[in-house]
């Protein structure tokens, strides 16, 4: 919805949100349970609620998206739908085969009061299968919420620490029957986790991603593999998420991380994890339960935030920084100030996930823009100081605003008022970008009317590079489009 009758001042609200930045807790939990291997995302509630979550992710990436439902109706809905669920996962086993099925709740299971942990400590689950749970009541948090309470779920349900190998998950009521696998190599010979083990005595690095998609889940990998760290990765959607096409539907593709590397989650020597708001949680979770140290850092986007996270690495590594990553580095600057002319003092208007816009906010404060507006519907304060911290130490504390709790409604008036340069965000933005005529470069989560953004990565020294080139080139476009006939040039 627009605000069509501009008016005198900006009408702000805090009983209804129009337009919001964000959607519900089960897709963000749908989508991490498909960074697992093997695994079969379960919707406890109603039909109409898996149906969504699966539409609105296949949208975002583009790729078949499978989940299950307990399916509830009148029945369930009065009576609870504790024998939904113990039905839906024997069919599941019996049917699918999945080695793991997760479950969340949606609005309907989380009213009704249905007890997770006891549904799933009654059931019969079979040798060598998994049942993990959290609960997403849609009614609160957001998306990444979601995300963050399916991962501390596995790490909640499977992690073990103290050499726990394939017999660990049945000291947990929700974590099923005793594992089978063999706990030296994963359930599938494609499935991501740990990588290049060099023995016992290797150290081991938890590394647990924010809320992005697959092409960024994939960069960070290649900068931890520069330093030959061994990591497991949870979750992890590349590989299934951006699978290819092999002319041959795969219910479980090969990538995700393996059940047999979550079990081994408790005997890392260290956590990486990446955005606050969508990892702390699992990280959390691990030192509590295993002793895991974490070290907490935002989304690698930009320059200083990627810095912070290959330094990580290299202490972690106890190794120099490889040149490949300096030159990658050195290249970013390079290109920075090439844009320079183009980029420095223009406005720009942010607005999405509260780990990506600290990322972007930073990264566009590094190519000289000013982000007069950041803004995130989620109950995120944390977001807000942080931009504000970024706001006073460039001395823009008086030009820019940030704003948890917010929608694009607000936005849109705030742009008429005081108008930007250009758009940073989702596609639900395009409308604003429409009736205002501003450029709107699509970033974050969702991208519904566009392709191959989830291929490409935003994060790290070669995401920085694509986000120059994607912010200069809307700007570019527009100075060629909108210039006088004698300032028309080839040449730029």
């Amino acid at each position: 919805m627009l605000e069509l009758t501009p008016r005198a001042e900006v009408n702000e609200r805090k009983a209804l949100r129009i337009n919001p930045a964000k959607t519900c807790q089960p897709v963000g939990a749908l989508y991490a349970a498909l960074g697992v291997h093997g695994c079969m995302p379960h919707s406890h509630g109603s039909q109409g609620c898996v149906s969504f979550h699966r539409m609105f992710l296949t949208r975002h990436f583009k790729d078949p998206v499978m989940a299950s439902t307990s399916a509830f109706t009148e029945g369930a809905s009065v009576f609870g739908g504790g024998s939904n669920l113990t039905n839906a996962c024997r069919n599941l086993f019996d049917t699918y085969d999945p080695e793991i099925i997760a479950v969340h709740t949606t609005c309907l299971s989380e009213t009704i009061g249905d007890d997770l942990n006891s549904i799933v400590s009654a059931m019969d689950i079979p040798e060598g299968k998994h049942v993990v749970y959290c609960n997403t009541p849609s009614y609160a948090g957001s998306h990444v919420t979601g995300y963050a309470n399916m991962i501390a779920g596995f790490v909640r349900h499977l992690a073990q620490g103290g050499g726990a190998e394939s017999g660990a998950g049945g000291a947990d009521a929700g974590a099923g029957a005793p594992a089978a696998t063999d706990a030296g190599a994963p359930a599938d010979a494609g499935a991501t986790g740990a990588k290049g083990r060099g023995g016992p005595a290797a150290r081991q690095l938890a590394l647990i991603p924010g809320f992005v998609n697959p092409g960024d889940m994939r960069e960070m990998k290649r900068l931890a593999e520069a330093f030959g760290i061994n990591y497991t990765m949870l979750p992890d959607t590349s590989g299934v998420l951006d699978a290819p096409m092999t002319g041959h539907f795969e219910l479980y593709p090969k990538g995700g991380t393996s059940v047999a590397d979550i079990i081994r989650l408790g005997d890392a020597d260290a956590t990486i994890a990446l955005g606050e708001v969508a990892t702390f949680a699992a990280a959390n979770e691990l030192r509590k339960k295993c002793g895991v140290p974490e070290t907490m850092l935002g989304l690698p986007i930009g320059v200083r935030a990627t810095d912070a996270y290959v330094m990580a690495l290299a202490d972690f590594a106890q190794r120099d920084v490889p040149w490949t990553l300096e030159e990658e580095r050195g290249q970013l600057v390079d290109i920075l100030i090439d844009a320079h002319p183009y980029l420095d003092g223009r406005s720009c208007a942010l607005y999405g996930d509260a780990d990506t816009l600290v990322g972007l906010t930073s990264a566009v404060l590094e190519m000289g823009m000013v982000p007069k507006y950041v803004f995130t519907t989620g109950p995120h304060p944390e977001m807000v100081s942080r931009c504000e911290a970024l706001f006073e130490e460039y001395g823009l504390q008086e030009s820019c605003l940030a704003k948890a709790e917010a929608d694009l409604f607000e936005l849109h008036q705030r742009v008429i008022h005081d108008r930007v340069d250009v758009l940073l965000g989702g596609t639900f933005g395009k409308q604003i970008a429409r009736a205002e005529d501003i450029p709107l470069v699509r970033v974050g989560f969702p991208i519904i009317d566009r392709y191959v953004h989830s291929y490409m990565p935003i994060v790290g020294y070669r995401g920085g590079m694509r986000l120059v080139e994607m912010i200069a080139n809307a700007l570019m476009d527009r100075f060629d489009r909108d210039c006088a006939e004698e300032e028309f040039e080839l040449v730029m």
